[in-house]
């Protein structure tokens, strides 16, 4: 799920990398941190699955996203997770960068 997070925030054009380096033109490097996770397990996966994840927004806020995570073997849902980040510099929740935040609303 942590993959299916980042390579959403790749599929919104956002460039982690560059990010992170504005940020650190900034002086204080930021991350996004899980805050809070809630999970269903409604099936079992096995070794050699071929798994999707699917990650889509569902609430964005000033300093965090909720994002809803669905692990899926074809058809069948085996996991459902409801994600909330932050988005932290200098062990401090910030607003998420107008860009982003724009690019996930838009996704909502």
């Amino acid at each position: 799920m942590e993959r299916g997070r980042t390579n959403f925030l790749r599929l919104l054009g956002t460039d982690q990398r560059a990010l992170f380096a504005e940020a650190s033109a900034d002086g204080a490097g930021f991350a996004f941190v899980v805050r809070s996770m809630q999970i269903d397990f409604l099936k079992p996966a096995f070794m050699d699955d071929v798994l999707d994840i699917i990650t889509a927004p569902q609430e964005v806020r000033g300093a965090s996203i909720t994002l809803l995570q669905q692990c899926k073997r074809g058809d069948d849902l085996l996991v459902e997770a409801r994600v909330r980040v932050a988005f932290v510099a200098a062990g401090k929740a910030q607003r998420i960068p107008k860009a982003l935040r724009a690019a996930m609303t838009g996704h909502e």
